[in-house]
């Protein structure tokens, strides 16, 4: 699955990269995706190989907190690229005329770093509020990583402002963003539905699938998991494996499939350097 995913979000990053046809908007956006979809990965990849390779089961704290924080910073980060590409969708069907002056390279750029700084800048506070709790000796994680509410169950101290601030980062970064993804495909639906040709309706609509798919996973185990870690005290352990992991694992691996599959030109693009290569050997 590791293998899948970062082989699979690399080739996406090196298709884009070295395809000049590919240096627009929708594709740029689908890059940064792609990169943090390959640091989601690796900021797992050492637990993860160590639990299930070697039988290793315990991690050092630090190691524990830094890998959390590493975890919600990229899934922020996702969470904000999710969004950008939704706007994309949004431009490019409700004002093609102005797409290429609304998503200019340095308002693309700018919305990386916005993506980037929002989720540094608002996960650091949470290892350091985990950092000052007392901790029982012996504790044990509900998952194979470190994930901020299944740690901060494990505290023996007052958890209050952790919970505040844990439920604040959820509203400002994952409920606004997703939010903002649904009012732009429910106005891109509307523009769509007035467009008289059924051919040009399903063109438009066919251009926003692979992303559409693409929230769907990330956001429904990311949903589930965290109404199980709020009210789900007495469900079963299996049950929150599998949705820790769904939420993890599934959209690194996923993405690239459906982006290569789904997207035509990375798919020619694709079959373009296969061939070269191919043709060069």
């Amino acid at each position: 699955m590791y293998l899948v995913a970062l082989l699979g979000n690399c080739t996406i990053l090196f298709v884009i990269k070295t395809t000049s046809i590919l240096h627009e908007p929708q594709y740029i956006f689908l890059s940064m995706l792609a990169a943090t979809d390959v640091g989601l990965s690796l900021s797992t990849l050492p637990t993860v190989l160590k639990f299930f390779l070697l039988n290793h089961r315990e991690i050092e704290f630090h190691s524990c907190l830094a890998q959390m924080f590493f975890i919600h910073t990229f899934s922020s980060m996702e969470s904000a690229i999710l969004l950008a590409m939704a706007f994309d969708r949004f431009v490019a069907i409700c004002d093609p005329l102005h797409y290429t002056v609304v998503l200019t390279p340095p308002r693309i750029i700018g919305i990386g770093l916005i993506a980037v700084f929002r989720g540094v800048l608002l996960m650091v506070p949470l290892p350091i509020l985990l950092k000052r709790l007392p901790f029982c000796k012996g504790v044990i994680l509900s998952h194979c990583y470190c994930y901020h509410p299944d740690v901060m169950k494990l505290a023996c101290g007052s958890v209050r402002v952790n919970i505040v601030y844990g439920l604040s980062l959820v509203l400002c970064c994952f409920a606004i963003d997703s939010i903002f993804i649904v009012i732009s495909y429910i106005l891109i639906l509307k523009t769509v539905l007035g467009v008289t040709s059924g051919d040009g309706q399903l063109k438009a609509l066919n251009t926003c699938v692979s992303h559409i798919f693409t929230v769907f996973i990330f956001y429904v185990p990311l949903i589930v998991l965290a109404l199980i870690h709020r009210f789900g005290t007495f469900t079963s352990p299996l049950l929150h494996v599998t949705m820790a992991n769904l939420f993890l694992f599934l959209t690194p691996v996923l993405n690239p499939l459906v982006y290569s599959l789904k997207t035509k030109q990375i798919r020619l693009a694709m079959h373009k350097i296969l061939k070269s290569k191919a043709n060069f050997m």
